[in-house]
């Protein structure tokens, strides 16, 4: 008899794709993960599972184990900066996002940082930061002691850094000054973008060497201003900047016609542009453009 039918399935995978893809910080290999742990519903013997969305959650958590061991040499060869792939979430995609530590758990920003972690770390530190898993529970699905959970989140916690500055909540201000940050930058208007930048503002920008962008981070205000100013009104032209929730946080949707061309994350905070990571390799806005339909 099939341990769990498509249609029970069905009920949890949105919270198991949530899962691998934090785990994972990619949408379209968090895909494939819940699908191969369907797949493997087939084989399983119902009798011996007490709890189905605990099941699935092991199974699924195993499988990006996997992949996250060769994902890891992939990233290492990966041309220019690294970013995850992008997720439109005011659809409920990644689960509910309504205060700021739900949103920091998406963040693009924190899935980064979680780079640094070993896949086991990782996925210690995911369970119990974002699924509020106790250290038993976390024990269960890894196979491992409960005590030596508690020692990898430790350690993950301690590699991760810092708390980071929590998001501001998104606001008309927010996004009056996000377009005022667009139109400078489609203008090459190098005092505009300068008053719009704080000081020590990082732009991040993923082309996977699949189209032009930067290799590397640009670090402050004034460097970003430069480099938008000078090429800016060249790499916009033809373009449509749509606000759009991504990981989250205040974001664009960046548009050729009928094609999504880009996603990017705009930290705001005191009312200055902080931070912006910008994806625009085309694999990975795969998964956002069947989210996405043209405004």
């Amino acid at each position: 008899m099939t341990a769990i039918t498509a249609q029970e399935f069905e009920v949890h995978r949105p919270r198991l794709f949530s899962l691998a893809y934090r785990l994972l910080g990619s949408a379209e290999e968090a895909e494939d993960a819940v699908q191969d742990a369907y797949l493997r519903c087939g084989g399983a013997d119902r009798a011996g599972i007490e709890n189905p969305a605990a099941w699935l959650a092991k199974v699924v958590t195993n499988l990006c184990l996997n992949r996250l061991t060769s994902a890891r040499a992939r990233r290492e060869r990966y041309v220019g900066t690294w970013l995850p792939e992008p997720v439109v979430t005011s659809d409920g995609t990644l689960g509910p996002l309504e205060s700021a530590e739900q949103r920091d758990a998406v963040s693009m920003a924190l899935l980064v940082l979680l780079e640094r972690l070993t896949p086991t770390e990782r996925a210690v530190y995911v369970l119990r930061e974002a699924f509020g898993y106790g250290h038993r529970e976390i024990a269960a699905v890894l196979d491992l002691s409960e005590a030596n959970c508690r020692q990898l989140y430790r350690r993950a916690v301690r590699r991760v850094g810092e708390p980071r500055a929590r998001f501001e909540p998104a606001s008309e201000r927010q996004e009056e000054l996000v377009t005022s940050f667009i139109t400078a930058a489609r203008d090459g208007d190098l005092a505009g973008l300068e008053k719009l930048l704080a000081a020590d503002a990082t732009w991040w920008s993923d082309g996977g060497g699949k189209v032009t962008a930067a290799r590397w981070p640009i670090e402050g205000g004034p460097d970003i201003a430069r480099f938008l100013a000078g090429g800016g009104p060249k790499f916009a032209k033809g373009l449509d900047f749509v606000p759009t929730e991504v990981n989250g946080a205040l974001g664009l949707a960046s548009w050729a016609g009928d094609t999504l061309v880009g996603l990017s994350v705009v930290e705001v905070r005191d009312g200055l542009v902080t931070a912006v990571r910008a994806v625009v390799n085309p694999e990975k806005l795969a998964f956002a453009r069947r989210q996405l339909t043209r405004p």
